[in-house]
């Protein structure tokens, strides 16, 4: 381990100073730097190679474990323990990346808040007596899809809906106006005319 800090800062530091400050032998550091490389030591180095290869590959954002299954995938085994001594050796920490999803409520500087007219009570006696509203996005593969939707709290049901593909509050109004008071409200589960509403 000495001998290893002072090949590393030996363009830096003089080595018979270093020697001096470590308490080892200058005779026994430059025969240690001519003995050959054990097998264990070349294994890591060839191994060190191919952890920084998947590093890099993901962006700097793979832990041990995912470099380890990175590898198993390509039909190489070696322990997960063993990769992340190396990591931690050549100081290769993964970058944590926060997942984006995007914003459904961004409220404008100086807006009103709408007053919180159901204060938290969602029964209701009759259909139509109570609306609520929502809007939520949906990741498909061509981009983030918005919808729009509103629902009955007596019957569960959505008695309307909206979407598209920004997020925008006319998807909202088109709910609204796309909302459909059935005249014979049925229950959420079924499709019988629910008991409550004769």
């Amino acid at each position: 381990m000495k001998y290893q800090f002072i090949a590393d800062h030996e363009q830096a530091y003089s080595v018979k100073r270093m020697c001096q400050v470590l308490g080892v032998q200058r005779s026994g550091y430059y025969a240690w730097k001519g003995r050959p490389l054990s097998l264990r030591a070349q294994a890591n180095a060839e191994l060190l190679v191919k952890v920084r290869q998947a590093f890099h590959h993901s962006r700097c954002t793979y832990g041990s474990l995912r470099i380890h299954h990175y590898w198993l995938r390509r039909g190489l085994n070696f322990s997960r323990h063993r990769v992340a001594r190396l990591m931690k050796s050549a100081h290769l920490v993964p970058v944590r990346v926060a997942k984006w999803h995007p914003r459904t409520t961004q409220q404008r500087l100086g807006a009103r808040i709408a007053p919180n007219l159901l204060n938290q009570d969602f029964r209701a006696a009759q259909p139509n007596e109570k609306w609520v509203g929502d809007i939520t996005y949906i990741a498909t593969t061509e981009g983030w899809l918005y919808l729009a939707s509103l629902l009955d709290l007596y019957s569960r049901r959505v008695v309307g809906w909206a979407m598209g593909e920004q997020n925008d509050a006319s998807y909202s109004i088109t709910a609204i106006g796309a909302a459909s008071i059935p005249a014979n409200p049925t229950c959420s589960c079924c499709s019988r005319p629910d008991a409550r509403s004769a």
